[in-house]
C-alpha cells in the first residue's frame, strides 16, 4: 500500500462483501489488504479473510484492486483471463467492474469461467 494513511483501522466504516470465483474456484480476499499498521490504512481495507471490505465514501471497486495490487478489468480477474461477470445483490451488472460504486452492505460477486449462481445477500456481523 503506497497511499497516504486514511486513519486507524478501528474507525467506523461502510462495508461490502466480495466473493471471487475463477474457473469454479473460490478466491480468498486476504486479510490486511490496505492496512499498514493499526493506525494507518488506505481508504479501502480488509481485516480478515471473510471477503468483507471496509471503505470510506466515495469508493469504487477498482480502488480495492489498486490498493491490493491486483488486476481487475472486463477481461481479467487477478491472474485469470476471460470475460469478468459482475453481480451486485444477485443482479448482473454490465460494463467495467472497476467503475462500480460501492454501497454499504452490498453483496458483490465477480466470476470468470463457468457460471456459479451468485449470492443475493450476506449476513454482516455487528461492527
Amino acid at each position: 500500500m503506497h497511499a497516504p494513511c486514511a486513519g486507524p483501522v478501528e474507525s467506523p466504516s461502510r462495508r461490502v462483501h466480495i466473493e471471487l470465483f475463477a474457473n469454479r474456484r473460490v478466491i480468498i480476499v486476504p486479510p490486511r489488504v490496505g492496512v499498514r499498521s493499526a493506525r494507518c490504512r488506505a481508504r479501502l481495507w480488509t481485516v480478515d479473510p471473510t471477503g468483507i471490505v471496509q471503505f470510506e465514501r466515495p469508493a469504487r471497486l477498482g480502488a480495492l484492486f489498486s490498493v491490493w495490487g491486483r488486476e481487475l478489468t472486463t477481461r481479467r480477474l487477478l491472474s485469470f483471463r476471460g470475460g469478468v461477470r459482475l453481480y451486485v445483490n444477485g443482479v448482473r451488472r454490465r460494463g467495467d467492474p472497476r467503475t462500480l460504486s460501492l454501497r454499504d452492505r452490498d453483496e458483490i460477486v465477480l466470476e470468470v469461467g463457468p457460471f456459479i449462481p451468485p449470492h443475493r445477500s450476506y449476513l454482516f456481523p455487528p461492527h
